[in-house]
């Protein structure tokens, strides 16, 4: 018996579309999240302010340039700069809003005179990258544990189950300032001044070792639900080794929880680094840090409240925007988010 699509060409499965009709294209899933992404304004426009703080700080340098100052001259003390007080007689800003003026375009630190504005953008430089890269290794070192315990489970998932429990005992906040000076003092004899590049390595070894647990318990409980899913079965019988199944059936699935988590992570690792230096305990004089800003800022609040503005708006509007950032993301991966 012949067929219908035999005795009728138009039924042809093969056929050409007509002219000017458009050809369906299967889309992958990371092309629906951007098309999501893209119809979400708020995200969007968060993911340009995140973008563009990083480009000044990465151009923290040329920006310093244009403005004429650096962070670490005393304008307010250097006689060079005698000619052009900034200062009055008790180490007050002259002028409006903490000494705002063309040559100090955030106005100055009262006592010093230093330029506001080169501390500010030095000091994002200093605490977005420190805080970038304690983000992703808390980020790789709680996936890597997190598969682990969750793909072979038994004895391996208890034994890493107790030692995250360990390290979640800590508090973390009174830890970090209890654990600094020890790290510090056990590389560094107390006589001499600790270097910066040292302080940093410290602060994220600390960070590191009290930061990788929440990561490592939310890819366990994904691993743990996608283990028994018929497609990794699939891979067993196959006979794919563990490690391939890893990498080629589990981790792609894991994507989505690891990128939402990172969002919400680098903000939260920044103010952490803001509170160490606020502290007292994290970078020092003179290196220039937003947390350092604030603790500066606490001592001219009665004297010079404008200068805590800046540093304050800059942070929080970053902190806003990652958070923001991080929800339009969930939300463009979630197909069935209401957003």
């Amino acid at each position: 018996m012949t067929s219908p699509v035999a005795l009728d060409p138009e039924l042809e499965t093969d056929a050409e579309p007509v002219k000017g009709e458009q050809k369906l294209e299967g889309r992958s899933p990371g092309q629906l999240m951007w098309q999501r992404f893209k119809r979400d304004r708020t995200g969007v426009i968060c993911a340009v302010v995140v973008i563009l703080y990083f480009v000044v700080s990465l151009a923290a340098p040329l920006l310093v340039k244009l403005s004429g100052t650096d962070p670490y001259t005393l304008y307010g003390q250097d006689p060079t700069y005698a000619d052009k007080p900034i200062l009055d007689q008790f180490g007050l800003p002259l002028g409006y809003f903490g000494g705002v003026s063309g040559d100090h375009w955030f106005g100055v630190e009262p006592q010093y005179g230093r330029d506001l504005f080169a501390m500010l953008v030095y000091g994002m430089r200093t605490s977005l990258f420190m805080a970038l890269g304690v983000t992703v290794l808390l980020m790789v070192t709680g996936v890597i544990i997190g598969l682990i315990g969750g793909y072979f489970g038994g004895r391996t998932d208890y034994w890493i189950g107790r030692v995250t429990d360990f390290f979640l005992s800590f508090p973390q906040q009174l830890f970090f300032i209890a654990f600094m000076p020890v790290v510090t003092a056990f590389f560094v004899d107390p006589r001499e001044e600790t270097p910066t590049y040292f302080r940093a390595l410290a602060m994220l070894i600390v960070l590191w070792l009290l930061g990788w647990m929440s990561m490592a318990r939310l890819v366990r409980s994904t691993v743990l639900s996608l283990r028994e899913r018929e497609f990794v079965e699939a891979a067993k019988v196959s006979g794919a080794s563990p490690g391939r199944i890893v990498r080629k059936e589990i981790l792609p699935n894991v994507v989505t929880p690891i990128l939402v988590q990172f969002t919400f992570q680098l903000p939260s690792t920044i103010l952490t680094i803001a509170f160490l230096s606020f502290a007292g305990v994290g970078f020092v004089e003179p290196t220039p840090d937003w947390g350092r800003l604030f603790a500066a800022a606490a001592n001219y609040t009665e004297q010079d409240p404008a200068f805590l503005f800046f540093p304050g708006l800059a942070l929080v509007i970053f902190v806003l925007a990652f958070n923001l950032l991080g929800d339009s993301v969930r939300d463009a991966f979630d197909p069935k988010s209401g957003r």
